[in-house]
């Protein structure tokens, strides 16, 4: 059963674990970690072994983002968060650090560091104007 984080407090993923979950959030199905380690080498150009990404894999259920079941001599892994919870958490975290709590600081650091194409633009001001 997925849950969101919102109203749990845990530990924060590292990137190469970020990595890990994105690629089960990504899956219609729970994965072994050979099937894991194969989608992460090809998806984000790693060279990991099968070891590495087991390290990762077992942080990732310390911390309480993974559970895992065993199907015969393997153990699959599926999310207990969502990936939409995990995200909410991470930009209210950046608003947080790099917006200093105001999303329009860090939209107008955004805006600065990253040309928007005009298309960008009208696409930003329709998802404001639907907000009302």
């Amino acid at each position: 059963m997925e849950q969101t984080i919102e109203n749990i407090t845990l530990e924060e993923l590292t990137d190469c674990e970020t990595l890990v979950m994105k690629v089960i959030w990504e899956s219609e199905e729970v994965m072994s970690v050979q099937e894991i380690t194969s989608r992460i080498n090809q998806r984000y150009h790693r060279d990991w072994k099968i070891q590495t990404v087991s390290t990762f894999l077992s942080r990732a259920v310390k911390k309480g983002y993974l559970d895992m079941k065993r199907k015969g001599r393997t153990f699959h892994y599926y999310p207990k968060v969502t990936e939409e919870a995990y995200g909410r958490r991470e930009i209210t975290k950046c608003v947080d650090v790099w917006g200093g709590g105001k999303l329009e600081n860090l939209i107008a650091s955004f805006a600065q560091a990253k040309r928007l194409t005009e298309e960008e633009k009208m696409q930003i001001r329709s998802l404001i104007d639907d907000m009302d």
